[in-house]
């Protein structure tokens, strides 16, 4: 028997006194949907969220949920107020018995529950909004960009949440890796209209052209047809004129049509212009080191930057990425140790705080009065590359239309401020760009475009960031920071450093032996022992049992440290007494847990069995 839909959207129309954003849409949640909401920027992907979670009520059209079904949404800027800390936040809906469901997604999400809301950084509110959605463990949960602000150690523990999870998602993210893992149909928004594919985002891009090549062949066929029908108007014999006045009306509605049809927005016109060319080595350090309040950011580190080369920070998010990469650039001193920085530079900054973006001016202004874009005189024009050029054309290039040119920069979206800060920085010419965290909120097509662009770029690139596809694409060398002042350099990508990094082959900056992985901890336990993927991959395994042998140590990792919390909690010799809901609640976790214990760890033995044959 087909089960109830766990959400239904029929006939919905929204408009925010212009345009509408959506008309006449009809959308349907399915029990067990993982599905990937996509759009571009200012589509509306927050908006038809919102709308999902009943926060933002439809001009016209029904949302049913159906009784007993609760939907749980995690928004971008979640409302604190009224709460003491993060942990108050996170537990507030919440039995008080169930209350340390937070402190285990809390550990996973690398947040402390007892953070006061009045200095919680924005990051550690966007966390605290994550956790109460998961220790709540909602029948359908809403997730808008759950990975900005997390560390990719964090990304990995919540992507296995999610994977593990018997409940449905929907999920807003500009994580490709994320998303690909994660997802089996995909919710696209364009132009107005919701479009689903019951494939993953890992056939997205094929999809979307393909509906783009279908779309294109009907316009130039009804481009053609209309052409054939207005010269035969024109030409047509006056005496049948009074029968043919049906084809006269049907040429009338194929040019009503015509005119109808939405032009898809292109791309943004990101370019970049290296400049004079900076001499061959562009950055030497050597024996660096610093710390702050007692807590080593890096210690003997020596590193050469030459032209061309493209180098990622990767680690926790606290580990000092940033602080070494304002060393790097001479932006802070270090402690110990020297930075020599080479001939000809011209560096080019974009800051994850986005700290250069004054909220309160307007796009035209913010532009205007860049030192770096300024044009003497003239109030509407500003400097691109050597060459004037008007405020709102070169604002144009970066889809932002006249109207926003007027806006304050406050109001834009995150991935708007993103592309304005781009903007920004690609207007001067430059041979060395330090990007921190320039994939935050970006749409699929301009993280694209931004790949392509850095892949033909002649000068150097500094990148931090969490993307560990966009460091794929883009990274000729890695630089791993692990903490306690660890820095490890490793040629290639994300995926080259974790598989050097599985073979202790990287470059360890420090001093130190290469870091282990954390499973070689415990002899005892069984995923110690297991095999590494290529030794599954040459067995008999289908491609699901490998995906499963390779998972089944992180779950049982998560299983462990579940029951070590729960084991602690239930040691208070007085809980029974004092709170005897909690007690029993807690006992039954723990047993549950220790009973998908004992089953993960009998599958991962059947499984490693067979990969050896």
């Amino acid at each position: 028997m087909a089960r109830a839909p766990l959400l239904q959207l029929s006939d919905i129309s929204l408009t925010f006194g212009g345009n509408p954003v959506f008309e006449g849409l009809d959308l349907v949640v399915q029990p067990a949907d993982r599905v990937a909401l996509v759009g571009r920027n200012g589509s509306g992907k927050s908006t038809l969220m919102k709308v999902m979670a009943g926060l933002v009520e439809p001009d016209q059209g029904t949302r049913i949920v159906p009784p007993g079904v609760r939907v749980g949404y995690m928004e971008q800027e979640p409302d604190l107020s009224g709460f003491a800390t993060l942990g108050d936040f996170a537990a507030s809906a919440l039995d008080p018995a169930e209350s340390y469901r937070v402190e285990m997604v809390a550990e996973g999400l690398k947040f402390r529950p007892d953070t006061p809301v009045a200095t919680a950084s924005g990051g550690e509110r966007r966390r605290a909004a994550l956790a109460k959605l998961l220790a709540e463990a909602p029948e359908l949960m809403l997730l808008d960009e759950p990975t900005n602000h997390l560390d990719i150690e964090a990304i990995g523990w919540l992507e296995e949440q999610l994977r593990d999870t018997r409940a449905a998602f929907v999920l807003i993210s500009h994580d490709r890796a994320f998303l690909r893992a994660l997802t089996r149909a995909t919710l696209w928004i364009d132009r107005g209209q919701v479009k689903r594919n019951e494939k993953g985002f890992e056939a997205f891009e094929d999809w979307r052209e393909q509906v783009w090549t279908e779309e294109d062949e009907a316009r130039h066929k009804l481009d053609r047809k209309i052409k054939a029908e207005a010269k035969w108007a024109v030409e047509g014999i006056s005496a049948r004129r009074k029968r043919n006045q049906g084809r006269l009306r049907a040429l009338q509605a194929m040019r009503a049509e015509r005119a109808a049809q939405i032009r898809r927005q292109g791309t943004a016109a990101m370019e970049l212009d290296a400049g004079p060319q900076s001499g061959k080595r562009v950055i030497e350090a050597r024996g660096l080191a610093k710390a702050f309040d007692g807590k080593t950011i890096v210690k003997n580190f020596d590193l050469r930057v030459l032209r061309g080369d493209r180098v990622a920070f990767v680690g926790p998010n606290g580990v000092g990425k940033t602080t070494l990469l304002k060393m790097l650039t001479g932006e802070i001193a270090p402690d110990a140790g020297t930075v020599t920085l080479g001939t000809n530079l011209d560096m080019a900054v974009f800051d994850q705080a986005r700290a250069t973006l004054d909220l309160s001016m307007t796009l035209w202004d913010g532009m205007v009065n860049d030192p770096d874009m300024r044009v003497s005189g003239r109030s509407d024009q500003v400097m691109v590359r050597g060459t004037p050029k008007h405020v709102v054309a070169y604002l144009k290039d970066f889809l932002f239309d006249e109207a926003q040119a007027r806006a304050p920069i406050g109001s834009l979206s995150g991935g708007e401020r993103a592309r304005l800060l781009l903007a920004r920085i690609m207007a001067k010419p430059s041979n060395l760009l330090v990007l921190d965290e320039p994939t935050n909120d970006l749409d699929v097509e301009t993280l694209d475009l931004l790949q392509d662009i850095l892949g033909e770029y002649d000068g150097t690139v500094l990148l931090v960031s969490h993307d560990r596809d966009f460091i794929d694409r883009v990274a000729t060398t890695t630089i791993a920071m692990e903490g306690d002042g660890r820095a490890t350099v490793y040629a290639g990508g994300w995926s080259d450093y974790q598989a050097q990094r599985a073979l202790g082959a990287g470059t360890v900056k420090e001093g130190a032996a290469p870091a282990k992985r954390p499973e070689t901890a415990k002899a005892e336990s069984p995923k110690s022992e297991a095999p590494k993927p290529d030794t599954a991959k040459k067995s008999g395994l289908s491609f699901t049992e490998r995906h499963r042998l390779d998972a089944l140590p992180g779950v049982i990792d998560r299983l462990e440290a579940e029951i070590a919390k729960l084991s602690e909690l239930l040691s208070d010799p007085d809980l029974f007494a004092r709170e005897p809901v909690k007690f029993r609640k807690a006992t039954e976790a723990l047993d549950e847990r220790q009973t998908a214990l004992a089953a993960a760890e009998e599958e991962w033995l059947a499984l490693a069995e067979k990969a050896e044959g």
